[in-house]
């Protein structure tokens, strides 16, 4: 029954998300799922919960990683005479991306296969299990650091914009790319915390019951 303590749901950072997009909160029910439905996040299995980060959050990554950086270098040409911070905003974004693209892989390729394995077992105790990992616990501690990273980046980026702050005279390239920014910590704030609050948490509490019984 461990893993199946949380109610934590992605409604839970729709303060944040609509933050860095500069709106109100809508009006969702907090307790829906990512699709809409009226179930926990927390009750789907984890199998259904790392499909859906990997083929919706770590997706949209990798797809606004490269979009992003390129409006980014047409500002710079077009208006970087007049906002010399646009070249640290690139350059933050840019060493952002390159260590979030390395951590999507980690995340894909080393800690949810293991995941997926240990939701095979179903959490039944395990006589002389072991993690490849030691426990869990330990490429989890790494994603977590690595998530605070990102975050930490994206406030320099916020601050650099003055909260992606747009101005009646600024072009629609401009503005165009600030939304996109905007757009991408929400994602993002969306995506850590099913990652930080419901998955890595029930992968502890599923992997101890193999241990421990």
């Amino acid at each position: 029954m461990a893993d199946r303590q949380k109610t934590a749901t992605v409604g839970d950072v729709a303060t944040g998300a609509n933050r860095a997009q500069g709106r109100a909160p809508d009006s969702a029910d907090p307790k829906r799922s990512p699709d809409g439905s009226a179930e926990h996040v927390a009750e789907w299995s984890l199998d259904r919960l790392v499909d859906h980060i990997v083929q919706t959050h770590h997706r949209y990554v990798r797809s606004a990683l490269p979009a992003i950086a390129e409006q980014l270098e047409a500002l710079q040409r077009a208006h970087g005479h007049s906002r010399p911070a646009l070249a640290r905003v690139a350059l933050a974004f840019g060493e952002m991306g390159r260590e979030l693209e390395r951590h999507l892989l980690k995340e894909e390729q080393i800690l949810f296969p293991y995941v997926r394995q240990i939701a095979a077992l179903g959490g039944h105790r395990r006589t002389g299990w072991t993690s490849p990992f030691g426990t869990v616990g330990n490429p989890i501690a790494m994603m977590e650091r690595e998530h605070r990273e990102a975050f930490d980046a994206l406030r320099q980026i916020r601050e650099l914009t003055h909260d992606y702050a747009v101005r009646a005279a600024d072009s629609t390239e401009y503005s165009a790319c600030m939304a996109a920014l905007a757009e991408f910590e929400a994602d993002l704030e969306r995506h850590v915390h099913l990652e930080n609050t419901v998955l890595f948490p029930r992968a502890l509490a599923l992997e101890k019951r193999m241990v421990e019984g």
